[in-house]
């Protein structure tokens, strides 16, 4: 099956069975723009918490806050987000679509990555086990030709990200010849800057209101309470401060579902170090946020580091871990090296001292930073597109069926144990509540009597249940039920006082934690 086909499914599926909604969708929803459903926001709760307990939990030196989503306008002035918080926009006159020219390009860079990894598969499956792929890429001639392309065209890019020259990006765009996904047609507007922020009106009259923005990100909140976090906490460097919350940004191009979106939530560690340490720093964090990733399962082969081509007026290195996505290897995390940009413009725009005193250098000084900065809903989209699977299996009676499933690590499993009466009848519902009540305090459990047991475990499965436990008239005699594992669909008969150990033993955060 074609991948964008793979990701339309996953897009219906995740509306058909309670994880993500269009917003406003009665009204015909609002663009980039969306709701968690019931079974979305549990997944998105135990994300929040595997990455929170992470970093709080398993790091002496590192604290959370909360800040608050509006912030005094200058905040902004000083981060050089009023200034430079811009994407470069193209329109094609044809179509009166509007697009973001870098990611026209990216997406073109991704094509002829594409037409080697074709390459490549084929050749593969022709010589089997004797395939030697480097020496493959080194010798193709198609291969080199589509590399060459390639290296030209990144190089050229690059240039013209880091020399602000926004002709020179039309120019690639008309030379490459990328037409409109739209209009088919090549009929480009000039490129220009857009800012990504979101402005609204503060105060009781219309005079006297004074213009704030709506957050574009979280880490402004974090760096404003360093010395209050730093002097209540009597944290010493290096130590880290931690938040999660929602941020926004007016993108114009917003597509690819909840990967980009306009109001979303943000996961970002500020980790506070020496000067000149900062690089050490910012590699350990890099191998360290892979690792968490890695942790859930998903083969190492789907992930990677990035290195940014132009990096940002505040970093001095910069790096993303990209996941491959349906629609192919794109960012889900960012590592930043920020230098101490952030806590010098505050200080400067603020006349607030924002310093440390190192007690074994004896002298004071501006931090340094690191940023390690997650998309919870770009975290969800990667789980739920890594987790969905569709297998071929035969029924009892012969008949070969369809099973969509979701292998969600079961620690971020929304629904942990699924409680399925055999029948309503003879007492083995009133059993069935029995053990929801025992075990609902310890995780959170479902109960369904609708149906067959057959498709009750269909369900459970879509929604990506690792356990369903089935209750019979034996349970009535002996105390024991049937529990079923979703990954492998096999079947063990156990007491019911066994149930708690056995399933808190695999839902627990610590299974994740045991392999960073």
């Amino acid at each position: 099956m074609a991948q964008e086909d793979v990701f339309k499914k996953l897009v219906a599926h995740c509306k058909e069975y309670g994880f993500v909604f269009q917003s406003s969708e009665i009204y015909d929803g609002l663009g980039a723009v969306y709701d968690y459903g019931q079974n979305g926001v549990e997944l998105k709760n135990n994300i929040k918490k595997y990455w929170w307990d992470s970093m709080v939990l398993l790091h002496e030196n590192v604290v959370g806050i909360d800040s608050a989503i509006f912030m005094h306008p200058t905040i902004w002035k000083a981060s050089g987000h009023v200034d430079a918080f811009n994407d470069p926009l193209i329109d094609n006159k044809d179509s009166k679509k509007r697009y973001r020219a870098d990611v026209l390009i990216e997406e073109q860079l991704a094509k002829f990555e594409d037409k080697i990894e074709k390459e490549i598969e084929k050749a593969s499956k022709r010589f089997g086990d004797s395939f030697d792929e480097k020496q493959f890429r080194e010798t193709n001639a198609r291969v080199l030709e589509n590399q060459q392309k390639w290296d030209e065209l990144k190089a050229r890019f690059v240039k013209a990200l880091n020399d602000s020259d926004l002709d020179e990006v039309k120019q690639i765009i008309i030379d490459q010849e990328i037409v409109c996904p739209v209009s088919g047609t090549r009929n480009w507007t000039d490129v220009r800057q857009f800012n990504l922020m979101f402005s609204t009106d503060m105060g009781s009259t219309a005079d006297g209101a004074l213009k704030i923005y709506l957050r574009p990100e979280t880490a402004q909140g974090i760096f404003v309470n360093y010395l209050n976090v730093q002097k209540t906490g009597r944290m010493k460097i290096p130590f880290g401060i931690a938040q999660i919350g929602k941020a926004f940004r007016n993108e114009i191009v917003a597509r690819q579902f909840i990967f980009r979106m306009r109001e979303f939530e943000q996961m970002e560690l500020q980790f506070f170090v020496r000067p000149g340490s900062e690089l050490d720093w910012f590699q350990k964090w890099k191998q360290t946020r892979m690792n968490w990733h890695q942790a859930l399962g998903f083969g190492k082969e789907n992930y990677r580091f990035h290195e940014h081509d132009k990096l940002a007026h505040y970093a001095n290195a910069a790096v993303d871990v990209e996941y491959r996505f349906p629609f192919g290897f794109k960012e889900v995390e960012g590592i930043h090296s920020r230098t101490d940009f952030d806590l010098t413009q505050h200080q400067q725009f603020s006349g607030k001292k924002i310093q440390y005193f190192d007690p074994e250098l004896n002298e004071s000084y501006v931090p340094f930073v690191v940023e390690t900065s997650i998309g919870v809903d770009r975290m969800f989209l990667q789980i739920m597109a890594a987790s969905y699977a569709e297998e071929e299996i035969v029924s009892e009676d012969g008949k070969k069926d369809i099973r969509v499933v979701l292998r969600i690590p079961a620690p971020l499993a929304p629904v942990k144990l699924a409680v399925l009466p055999l029948m309503k009848k003879d007492g083995l519902a009133e059993k069935a509540r029995e053990i929801i009540d025992e075990l609902k305090f310890d995780f959170n459990c479902q109960y369904d009597e609708k149906d067959s047991i057959g498709k009750r475990y269909r369900r459970q499965d879509a929604i990506g249940t690792p356990f369903c436990v089935t209750v019979d008239h034996i349970t009535l005699e002996d105390h024991t039920v049937t529990i079923r594992y979703r990954d492998s669909m096999l079947q063990d008969r156990i007491a019911i006082s066994e149930l708690k150990a056995r399933i808190s033993g695999e839902v627990t955060m610590k299974k994740l934690f045991a392999e960073l």
